[in-house]
């Protein structure tokens, strides 16, 4: 479990990692800001397309050589990036990065039940994803510093190196996986037509990641020009921020086996509620901002894990499946919360985004609460 945990965390630090590096990745490409934040939704986007693809390809293909062998290709994808003397080879690298993203998750992610007794699953899947908040707390902030000193090539090299380490630490510590389940479109497809659990598994989580994402991508100009944060602060609102993410994660393995289902719930009100209230009360007080960011971590912290549990619960016969529907459904949800934040943020405020990404997260909240009578 720690072996894909950590998988999980190079994939993450390197997908998100550009957004800290974007000016001077823009300059060293020479084009703009805006042309440079390809880098940045590109893998998002073939990740939502790449997750049942790579599932289909490999077939029953054993496991652990598909795990390690997408980690090689991570660890080529970072050295394609930091030798990239053009902007079109660096896109490119990055999408084949949305590849790995998809299968490295598609895959991984459902192993659990395979690797630890049944009453320890839970606790292992929150494991594997507090990788994606300490990616966020951790890989991102360093390779931005590291980046700010030695240059931005020098930080994707370095992933490069923990990338191979990566694949060679997934060959040694996994058992041999064998595919139990050679997963087709048809039987995804029949998953969605004939489960109401993954129908409303993917309702719940499309609202709530549109919500998070619309409202969090554009969270540092809010803190900045609404709630008077400044600037060496924001860093460090982020920083908490993110390490309440990491509790968040790790409180919903311990309350998802009691309710999958309440503990969604309660985390998208949450995120409904602070959203809401960012724009009233983080005007007043700087602290007050800080307080609802710890709340937004904590509750968004319990979502993906709430979200993969409330998927393998609708068809728990076929995890490898729902988990591709888990994760393309993610991904995709993610890269449109992002734009769809960037168009209300343009016209309107960030103020005003938080205030509208508060009904969709909102939204998600009912449908949960909605669903009570599915178990």
């Amino acid at each position: 479990m720690l072996s894909i945990a950590l998988g999980i965390f190079v994939i993450v630090t390197t997908e998100i990692l550009p957004i800290g590096l974007l000016p001077s990745m823009a300059a060293g490409f020479g084009v703009s800001d805006g042309t440079a934040g390809l880098l940045v939704t590109l893998p998002g986007l073939l990740a939502a397309v790449s997750a049942p693809g790579v599932a289909i390809v490999v077939g029953r293909t054993d496991r652990r050589r598909v795990l390690a062998g997408l980690v090689v290709l991570l660890a080529v994808v970072n050295v394609l990036t930091a030798c990239a003397p053009w902007f079109w080879l660096a896109i490119v690298a990055r999408a084949l990065l949305g590849i790995v993203i998809g299968g490295f998750w598609s895959i991984g992610a459902a192993l659990a039940p395979r690797l630890v007794p049944a009453e320890r699953v839970p606790a292992a899947t929150a494991m594997i994803f507090a990788a994606v908040p300490v990616g966020s707390v951790l890989g991102v902030p360093l390779g931005t510093q590291l980046g700010e000193h030695a240059g931005w090539r020098v930080v994707f090299v370095v992933l490069a190196g923990l990338a191979a380490v990566c694949a060679v630490v997934v060959a040694l510590s996994l058992p041999a996986l064998p595919g139990r389940e050679a997963v087709r479109m048809r039987v995804l497809a029949g998953h969605l037509r004939h489960s109401r659990g993954i129908r409303t598994a993917v309702r719940v989580t499309a609202l709530i990641v549109v919500a998070h994402f619309a409202a969090y991508t554009y969270v540092t100009p809010f803190l900045r020009d609404a709630a008077h944060v400044g600037g060496r602060w924001v860093s460090m609102y982020l920083l908490v921020y993110g390490v309440a993410g990491i509790a968040g994660t790790f409180l919903a393995g311990r309350a998802i086996p009691r309710s999958a289902r309440a503990t969604f719930m309660s985390a998208a009100f949450l995120i409904a509620g602070t959203v809401a209230l960012l724009p009233l009360l983080g005007r007043l007080h700087s602290a007050a901002a800080l307080g609802l960011l710890v709340v937004w971590g904590v509750a968004y912290g319990a979502v993906p894990a709430c979200s993969q549990a409330y998927f393998l619960r609708g068809a728990p016969d076929a995890p490898e499946a729902v988990t591709v529907l888990f994760t393309s459904s993610f991904q995709l949800t993610l890269a449109s919360g992002a734009l769809l934040g960037g168009i209300v943020v343009d016209a309107t405020s960030p103020s005003m985004l938080m205030a509208t990404a508060a009904v969709p997260a909102a939204l998600a909240g009912v449908f949960a609460w909605a669903a009570r009578h599915e178990g």
